[in-house]
């Protein structure tokens, strides 16, 4: 499907089967490192964000507009309140804009909700526990981004009692539950390669080449 010139998907494989995805919430400022990098503060209640259905893609863009920037981050299903499978995501986020928003105290859906701002592998079921899960992302046979539950300011329970706080969890919504330090700009023709780890085991690897 086409949006705004932005090739979408309506579905994501989970467990196997194509769904339609619900919500996506998405957890900002979860890891003390990127903070830092972004040269932010740690805020003093959880940060929360959300994309639209239309944002989700299988195209990794390197520019729409202006030049797109990467942030993986560990992906929760929910279903029956619960998360009952786990995957990995691209947030891109044209920067550029974020940063006048920011300056302007102006909310950031602009720089982080457009179409085509949100890829996700698959998703296989959840662990029955999370507080093992890693990411890595490998961009050209670099490492470029490793982090997981144990660096999270907002674990992934703790992610779902403060949701909960404010928005009912529906089945098939999406949880983006932060990046780790390693950000960067998404370059056209780069290989980018993602895995999901629970402690040592393989979970989830995905790839992309940007265009």
């Amino acid at each position: 499907m086409q949006s705004h010139g932005v090739s979408t998907v309506t579905t994501v494989d989970v467990l196997g089967t194509l769904v339609q995805p619900g919500k996506i919430l998405c957890v900002g400022k979860n890891y003390a490192a990127h903070i830092e990098e972004m040269g932010g503060a740690v805020p003093d209640d959880m940060v929360v964000f959300m994309k639209p259905a239309s944002a989700v893609t299988d195209t990794l863009h390197a520019s729409l507009g202006e030049t797109l920037h990467y942030e993986t981050e560990i992906c929760l299903l929910i279903r029956d309140d619960k998360v009952a499978a786990v995957g990995l995501g691209l947030d891109l986020t044209k920067r550029d804009l974020q940063g006048r928003l920011k300056q302007a105290g102006l909310p950031w859906e602009r720089s982080k909700a457009f179409d085509g701002s949100a890829l996700f592998s698959g998703f296989v079921a959840a662990p029955i526990s999370l507080g093992s899960l890693v990411l890595e992302l490998w961009v050209d046979g670099e490492l470029r981004q490793r982090g997981g539950s144990e660096q999270m300011l907002y674990r992934p329970a703790t992610i779902l009692d403060e949701l909960r706080t404010f928005v009912t969890l529906n089945d098939n919504d999406i949880i983006m539950t932060g990046t780790p330090a390693g950000v960067g700009p998404v370059q056209a023709g780069e290989h980018f390669e993602a895995r999901l780890l629970n402690g040592n085991e393989e979970l989830v690897n995905v790839g992309w080449i940007a265009v």
